[in-house]
C-alpha cells in the first residue's frame, strides 16, 4: 500500500503532463505518481514516464472509466486526484493530504470558485454552469460544497474503496460529491488558486453536452438517493394538475347534481391514482434505502479492516 498516491487521468495532455508530474514529485516526494492514459495520441504516456510517473492505461474512453480503473487498482492511505492540464497548483496538495491523514476527512475539495476561477476562466457559460450545479447539489442533498466540478480532490482509502463509479464522463465529479454527502462522509473544502490552461492546450469538456449530462446525473442521483422527495414531488404535481381540472366538474355537480363531462372526471381520477402510486413508491423506496444505508455502514467497517490488514500485514498473520 502506498502512503500517498497521486492519480492523474490524462487524454492528450502532452503540453503539460511533464510539468504536473514534476511539480507533484517536488511537493510530495514520498508519493507515488500514477498517470492513467486514456488513449492519447500525442505522446502523453511517454512524456509522463520520462518525468518519473508510473504510467498505466485505460482503453475505455471517458474520465469516469479512468477513475474506475484507478480506484480499483491503487491502494493508498491517502489519494490526490488532479487533472493533467496544469490548471491546479501542486502546492495545495500537502494541506489536502493532511486533511485526510490527520483530520479524518474522506474527501477534500480543491475549491477554485472562492479564489481565482472567475477571473482566470475565460468561458462564461462554464462559470454559470458551475454555479448552477453547486446550487442544485447543495440544496437537494444538504451540502456546503464550495466547488462541485473541481478536478482537484483528495480522498481517504475508505472513500475510494466504497465509491461505486457509475458515470463514464465528466459528470463523475458531481457523482462522487453526491455520494459523499449521501453517505454522511466527512468533506472539507480547501481554497486553491486556479490558472487557465496554457495557450495551445484545449479543454475536453463540452459546455453544453457535458453540462446537460451533469444536470441529468443530479436528477438521477436525487431519484436514487432521495426517492421520497423525488416521487412525492411528482405526486404533488400530478395531484395539483388533476385537482385543477376536477374543480369545475365538482362545482357543476354540486350546483346541478349532473356530471356532463365524464371524460374529464375519468382522466382526473386516473391521474389522482397515478399520483397516489408515485407517493407509495416513494415511501417503499425510502424504506429500502434505509436498509441500504445500514448495509453500507457494515461495508465501511469491512473496508477499514482491509486497510488495517494492508497497513500492518505482520500483526494480522501473527494472530
Amino acid at each position: 500500500m502506498d502512503k500517498i498516491a497521486v492519480l492523474i487521468p490524462c487524454y492528450n495532455e502532452s503540453q503539460t503532463v511533464q510539468k504536473v508530474v514534476m511539480d507533484f514529485r517536488r511537493v510530495l516526494p514520498e508519493a507515488t505518481i500514477y498517470v492513467y492514459d486514456n488513449n492519447s495520441t500525442d505522446g502523453t504516456a511517454e512524456l509522463a514516464r520520462t518525468a518519473g510517473a508510473v504510467v498505466r492505461h485505460e482503453y475505455q474512453q471517458g474520465k469516469g472509466n479512468v477513475i474506475r480503473r484507478m480506484f480499483r487498482e491503487i491502494d493508498a492511505e491517502a489519494y490526490i486526484m488532479v487533472d493533467g492540464d496544469d490548471t491546479y497548483p501542486a502546492e495545495a496538495a500537502p494541506e489536502m493530504v493532511k486533511a485526510v491523514t490527520e483530520h479524518q476527512a474522506d474527501m477534500v475539495v480543491g475549491d477554485r470558485l472562492s479564489s481565482t476561477y472567475y477571473t482566470q476562466n475565460k468561458r462564461p457559460f462554464h462559470n454559470f454552469g458551475n454555479d448552477l450545479v453547486r446550487f442544485f447539489t447543495n440544496n437537494l442533498f444538504g451540502g456546503q460544497i464550495k466547488d462541485i466540478m473541481t478536478g482537484y480532490r483528495a480522498f481517504s482509502y475508505q472513500f475510494v474503496k466504497t465509491y461505486p463509479v457509475l458515470s463514464r464522463g465528466f459528470e463523475i465529479e458531481t457523482e462522487m460529491t453526491i455520494h459523499a454527502l449521501h453517505r454522511n462522509m466527512q468533506v472539507e473544502n480547501v481554497i486553491i488558486d486556479y490558472r487557465d490552461r496554457p495557450a495551445g492546450s484545449e479543454s475536453k469538456l463540452n459546455t453544453y453536452s457535458d453540462g446537460f449530462r451533469v444536470l441529468r446525473t443530479i436528477a438521477r442521483l436525487y431519484k436514487n438517493y432521495r426517492p421520497f422527495g423525488f416521487f412525492s414531488t411528482l405526486a404533488a404535481v400530478l395531484g395539483m394538475i388533476s385537482l385543477c381540472f376536477l374543480a369545475p366538474v365538482l362545482g357543476e355537480y354540486f350546483a346541478t347534481g349532473l356530471v356532463p363531462r365524464f371524460p374529464t372526471l375519468i382522466v382526473c381520477a386516473c391521474v389522482l391514482v397515478a399520483a397516489l402510486l408515485l407517493f407509495i413508491s416513494g415511501v417503499i423506496l425510502s424504506s429500502q434505502l434505509t436498509k441500504d444505508d445500514r448495509d453500507f455502514e457494515f461495508h465501511l467497517q469491512q473496508v477499514q479492516q482491509w486497510k488495517n490488514r494492508s497497513a500492518d500485514p505482520f500483526s494480522h498473520s501473527a494472530k
